[in-house]
């Protein structure tokens, strides 16, 4: 069984037209389940109708009467009429077309403080950061210097070991070419070696008291 309705009426006095304040109490109706209506009034109050379960309602008072700031509540009247069977939501009343920008602009300037605030708890842990950032900073330095040196020494022995095997490949080169000639040679006298074995069987080969034939 749904519990009973109650109602009240409600007419805020303050710092309440123009900075967003009507937007706050739509939400927190709209979060706890309120019905009713919210409107700015010429005097610069605001008039509050807001029915629902008792409890609730106690809840949603609590929360409009705690506004963010620079919302000031100053002064708050309630007068309790009978529940609406024909609110079924919570609307917002809505003026000219200058009030409502007005209106949006003052909330837009309560979430700018929001965000400005939340700015600033980020500001002071970015500050932790830039402290631990200078640590690493020097840590990164020392990592370099110790970096430099071990190219610088590197290229000490790099430049050793290169002219080394500049002095090889040359020296090798020269050998070869000494090698290659040598071996030319030691094949020229053994082909003449092999030349002169064979003229001299073919020699030996002839018939004995027969010398040459003559024409």
């Amino acid at each position: 069984m749904e519990a009973p309705k109650r109602a009240f009426s409600l007419r805020i006095e303050g710092r309440v037209q123009r900075l967003g304040y009507r937007r706050f109490i739509l939400e927190a109706a709209q979060e706890l389940g309120i019905e009713g209506l919210v409107t700015n009034e010429p005097d610069g109050s605001l008039r509050v109708f807001a029915q629902g379960e008792e409890g609730r309602l106690k809840e949603f008072l609590a929360k409009i009467r705690a506004p963010p700031s620079p919302i000031a509540v100053r002064g708050l009247e309630e007068t309790p009429p009978p529940p609406d069977p024909g609110i079924k939501h919570f609307q917002t009343a809505f003026g000219s077309l200058a009030e409502e920008l007005q209106e949006g602009f003052g909330a837009m300037q309560n979430e700018f403080r929001d965000y400005r605030d939340e700015f600033g708890d980020y500001r002071q842990e970015f500050r932790g950061f830039v402290g631990e950032f200078r640590d690493y900073r020097q840590e990164f330095r020392a990592f370099t210097e110790r970096t430099d040196e071990s190219f610088k020494a590197l290229d000490q022995k790099y430049g050793e070991i290169s002219a080394k095997l500049s002095l090889l490949l040359e020296t090798f080169q020269k050998e070869s070419l000494e090698t290659r000639k040598e071996l030319t040679r030691a094949v020229d006298t053994l082909s003449d070696l092999v030349k002169q074995f064979v003229e001299s069987r073919q020699g030996k080969a002839q018939p004995a008291g027969k010398g040459p034939q003559t024409p």
